[in-house]
């Protein structure tokens, strides 16, 4: 670990220089914030630093050009949205928009923005950055990798600058999800028009936001420093500095931990927990929205056979998997959608467990191999790493008479090969963005690679999805994403494996981080004793 100390003192000493921390013995307080133990109420320098490890770096940080956790981990601590989740759930709360009216007939959303705000560049805030910032994710201007357009702004027809501090948003169709799609991670945050024609409208290294902490370096491999923005409109965040430190070993990120190399730290799994524990820190424990699965290439031979993908799922023993790879953090996976997202009926079965008619149907079928991608790192669904995963699935397919390849990769390089579609099965997994059901059952319906990895392409499953997003809340709505369960269940399009505890390791003197049920942590109000 002398490395990860060496790169822990580098950027320690960048972002205190950065802050001019360094030397001076007392940083300026803020709400929240208590004292050090140099006394006096003046606080150490460790202490004005919150430093949060995870498994890879974030693929960038442009909200409208990303769509992994990683990245969303940090965009919510540099930018903001219209509108925001409550903390403690999906609720939708005002954020850069202070109200809005909805027209009578569901296509016309009137935002009314907050005056003063800035973005960290000092470019104002108003509706001509909104127009601009939803402008380039509409027809003809939004790229093909921009993967969270369609998820947010599908609906949007185009949008009008009514005043400075007025925006409306004309909608094709009505859209039950438009609001809290307008409080995700992705897509919806509002970046300063000026760093995007300044960065060729992309901002992947060169995030400028509206919210509490502001960009200062990316050392690939290594971290993100931020700094606290003391311009922001808001109450100001408690803790100076915050640096996003990159160890993609489990084992590694608890000795961090333990060392005090790290405060927080995420991607931990069921063998790690005692050890935690065991050494005076703290898991933080919640029930997880997200889905860990394994996806068919519906594309091409043979799992364009729902036959041959049944046979396959019959291979696989769910419950002993998830038993043995997760111990008791996770919970195997009935259907898509997490028991508490409207929609879920426990009526609903996956292929069930038969070894033996999976050995006989894939002998008929002459299956007996197949080419498995996966990714080396853990993720917030599947804490045990992807690779684990499919080497478990590789184990029981070799029962049925069928040898498994498998090919694993970095996190960022997984996502590339997975567009690139080169593979029979691929594992995936999901975090909700939203609360809503659409945001699970659209996965099989989008046209986007990278999120319908299974490249389902099925008109009826369609026509019900865009039924849904029409229907407002109520059991009418929730029926349709039933039947979309069970449409995509008798299909066999995934192989549901697990709903994951979400599991994070932190010092016991660090208190009142937000790790929210989305699946990004907020930190403006962390602090360490």
């Amino acid at each position: 670990m002398k490395g990860n100390k060496r790169v822990l003192a580098l950027a320690l000493s960048a972002v205190l220089t950065l802050t001019g921390l360094a030397g001076c013995g007392q940083s300026d307080k803020s709400a929240g914030s208590t004292a050090g133990a140099s006394g006096g109420g003046a606080k150490s320098r460790a202490q004005d630093t919150i430093i949060y490890a995870q498994g890879a770096d974030p693929r960038g940080l442009d909200p409208a050009l990303v769509d992994d956790g990683e990245s969303g981990k940090v965009i919510v601590n540099i930018y903001e949205g219209l509108l925001k989740y409550s903390k403690d759930s999906t609720q939708i709360e005002p954020s850069l928009a202070e109200k809005w009216d909805i027209s009578n007939d569901g296509l016309t959303y009137t935002f009314y923005l907050r005056k003063g705000v800035k973005f960290q560049d000092g470019t104002d805030f108003n509706a001509e950055a909104v127009k601009i910032n939803l402008d380039r994710q509409l027809p003809p201007k939004v790229t093909e990798d921009m993967v969270y357009a369609g998820f947010v702004f599908g609906s949007v027809k185009d949008v009008e600058v009514v005043d400075d501090l007025t925006v409306k948003i004309n909608l094709t169709a009505p859209s039950t999800p438009f609001l809290n799609n307008l409080a995700m991670c992705m897509g919806a945050p509002m970046i300063s028009p000026k760093a995007l024609e300044e960065n060729g409208n992309n901002v992947n290294e060169h995030p400028v936001g509206t919210g509490p902490y502001t960009f200062v370096s990316w050392t690939k491999g290594q971290n993100i420093v931020l700094k606290r923005n003391d311009n922001y409109w808001g109450e100001k965040a408690v803790t100076t500095n915050v640096i996003f430190k990159f160890i993609p070993d489990n084992s590694a990120r608890v000795v961090a931990l333990d060392n005090g190399e790290a405060d927080i730290i995420d991607g931990i799994d069921a063998t790690v927990v005692q050890q935690i524990e065991g050494s005076g820190n703290k898991i933080y424990k919640a029930q997880g929205m997200n889905i860990n699965y394994l996806a068919y290439n519906t594309t091409r031979a043979p799992f364009n056979d729902v036959k041959v993908r049944t046979a396959i799922s019959q291979a696989i023993n769910v419950p002993e998997l998830v038993q043995s790879l997760y111990q008791g953090y996770a919970e195997p996976a009935t259907s898509v959608l997490p028991t508490f997202i409207p929609g879920y009926d426990a009526s609903i079965a996956q292929v069930a467990f038969d070894q033996a008619a999976a050995k006989a149907a894939l002998a008929g079928a002459g299956v007996n191999k197949l080419h498995i991608i996966t990714y080396t790192n853990p993720r917030p669904y599947n804490t045990a790493n992807g690779q684990a995963l499919a080497e478990a699935i590789q184990g029981y397919l070799k029962n049925v008479g069928v040898t498994a390849t498998i090919d694993a990769f970095d996190w960022t390089t997984y996502k590339e090969k997975v567009k690139a579609g080169d593979y029979d099965i691929c594992f995936y997994g999901w975090i909700g963005d939203n609360g809503d059901p659409d945001n699970f059952m659209n996965l099989m319906a989008d046209k986007d690679p990278r999120m319908n990895v299974a490249r389902y392409d099925n008109a009826a499953y369609k026509e019900l999805i865009a039924k849904g997003l029409t229907i407002p809340n109520g059991d009418e709505r929730n029926k349709v994403y039933t039947d979309l369960e069970k449409m995509a269940a008798k299909e066999a399009v995934w192989l549901p494996i697990s709903h994951a505890t979400t599991l994070v390791g932190y010092r016991s003197n660090v208190k009142d981080f937000n790790y929210h049920t989305t699946g990004v942590i907020f930190l403006s109000e962390a602090s360490k004793d």
